[in-house]
């Protein structure tokens, strides 16, 4: 199950049309089959701990977490690569 974060739907409502529309494609990928090589899932380090990120393509990147089960996956923030590693 996915989950939208407040914080995330607020950078999504930022985000350009072409981009939210990447971003849709992204999240309907990732719920078909979450290990699918075009998003380049890859867990992050440092103080992103625990956070995962994919690609929806370009610069764009989403972040989330696994919630307790591994279940339900909470999008958390979306965003390019310089406004999500600030």
């Amino acid at each position: 199950m996915i989950v939208l974060k407040r914080s995330f739907q607020k950078q999504f409502d930022k985000l350009r049309p072409n981009e939210q529309a990447r971003v849709v494609a992204c999240l309907e990928a990732f719920e078909v089959n979450p290990d699918l090589p075009s998003l380049r899932r890859h867990a992050l380090k440092g103080k992103y701990q625990n956070v995962i990120s994919i690609s929806a393509g370009g610069d764009l990147r989403l972040h989330y977490f696994e919630v307790g089960d591994k279940v339900t996956f909470m999008f958390v923030n979306v965003g390019s690569h310089s406004q999500l590693y600030k």
